[in-house]
């Protein structure tokens, strides 16, 4: 885990466990290896309302911001009543002593003007210690009024960056199933929904059962699995247009675990037929398939490196099941998992450094991270049943499933720092599972 802080915000980075180096000179960097760091204290005044119709929105909108950068856990925000200053006009001149005073390192001002549907958000950030504006000066978003909490994103994305050195992931969602009904009566649908479990809106009915959605790398399409047609079969859907199409198109071949390559031309996926599982990739366009693997074994959950180079997945041809990975055009594959228990659902982060997976191993299930080559595995979660990681755009986070033991359990989503900290729950109207985060939206 690296963290980035400019300026004198970096008297917030108080190391409590052993394990960082740092650099002197110019920004600091820190980086951790077995260190946490104590949140960054900062302040989020409401934002200022500059036509009548702005009031609640502005308000609205700082409460957002501040909810993305807490639910870091990297960020901790100073409340309201405590603030010395009001900021009143969003040009006047910050009063950096009184933010000191309430201990603020980061301070986050903005304007918010409403007309029509018409709406801008202006900000701005400030390194208190320093007495300056954050690198980057002021910036503004303009939109309608009904994509308020896309903007609120927005900003915070920005404000995220510029304190961390790191890409955002507020301004993104995530595709997954949503789930009803007893555990032994499942009724399942896709549905979608901002990062952070708001604008929920479901994209099938559940008269099928729906698994394994995967973003393309536009993210304005979705592959997943429906058992529409009696056996699992791969569609692909418009999300704009909430049209979609069967891709797999042999009657009687099933066709699952789909997933986009980084240009979204291609797609790979596992097909099953007598008795054998392999892997294929289908030109999205020309459905012209290309066989990758012919083991007499099963393999599955394939996931593209960013560069698209090579495939990680997971195959049970040693005799159980582990993590494999061999060149995108297919050929020999390398074992890469070699520790106690089952390693299974593999997924590359978008940085290209690790693969995020599950494992199930005396009676527990995890999720765990690895660099590429297998090295380095650690374990971030441990319960009852974890399952099918997803990586947030930037990858610093990982959304996944949580089913909860007994007769009556739910599957719920979560989400986990990739240092193991910060475990969540992710807000959703009933149960979900198999999140599939989306890129950052343009």
């Amino acid at each position: 885990m690296r963290v980035f802080l400019t300026g004198v915000l970096l008297a917030a980075a108080v190391l409590t466990q052993t394990g960082a180096a740092v650099a002197q000179n110019g920004p600091l960097r820190i980086e951790i290896t077995d260190g946490v760091i104590e949140p960054l204290p900062y302040a989020v005044p409401s934002f200022i309302a500059e036509t009548a119709a702005a009031n609640e929105m502005s308000a609205q909108i700082a409460r957002v911001i501040a909810s993305d950068l807490s639910g870091t856990g990297l960020f901790r925000e100073i409340p309201a009543s405590a603030h010395i200053s009001k900021v009143t006009d969003f040009n006047a001149s910050v009063q950096y002593a009184d933010w000191k005073a309430v201990n603020a390192q980061a301070l986050i001002t903005g304007a918010v003007s409403v007309n029509g549907n018409r709406l801008t958000v202006r900000f701005r950030g400030y390194d208190v210690f320093a007495d300056k504006e954050l690198d980057g000066g002021g910036l503004q978003f303009t939109g309608t009024t009904d994509g308020w909490r896309r903007m609120a994103h927005k900003v915070a994305d920005s404000i995220y960056s510029r304190i961390t050195g790191e890409g955002g992931y507020f301004d993104s969602r995530v595709v997954y199933v949503s789930e009803t009904g007893p555990k032994n009566d499942r009724r399942k649908r896709l549905a979608i929904m901002d990062y952070d479990g708001a604008n929920v809106q479901f994209l099938t009915n559940s008269a099928s059962i729906v698994l394994a959605p995967r973003f393309s790398p536009s993210g304005d399409r979705v592959l997943y699995t429906s058992y529409e047609s009696g056996f699992p079969q791969i569609h692909v859907m418009d999300i704009g247009k909430v049209q979609r199409r069967v891709l797999s198109t042999d009657d009687g071949i099933m066709s699952f675990a789909p997933r986009f390559s980084p240009d979204g031309r291609t797609v790979v996926f596992s097909q099953s037929q007598g008795g054998n599982t392999d892997l294929f990739t289908m030109d999205i366009n020309t459905g012209s398939l290309t066989r990758l693997t012919s083991a007499p074994s099963i393999e599955t959950a394939p996931s593209f490196s960013p560069d698209g180079s090579q495939i990680v997945f997971e195959s049970d041809r040693s005799g159980g099941q582990q993590l494999y990975v061999m060149a995108a055009s297919g050929g020999d594959a390398r074992r890469i998992s070699h520790g106690k228990g089952r390693y299974g659902t593999p997924v590359w982060s978008p940085r290209g450094d690790l693969l995020a997976f599950t494992k199930q191993n005396k009676g527990r299930f995890h999720i765990g991270v690895m660099r590429t080559d297998g090295s380095e595995e650690r374990l971030l979660t441990a319960s009852f049943l974890d399952e099918g990681p997803t990586w947030s755009p930037n990858g610093r986070v990982i959304m996944f499933t949580r089913e909860t033991q007994g007769a009556s359990g739910r599957s719920l989503l979560y989400s986990v720092d990739i240092s193991g900290r910060n475990l969540r729950p992710v807000r959703t109207p009933d149960g979900g599972s198999d999140p599939a985060w989306s890129p950052l939206q343009n």
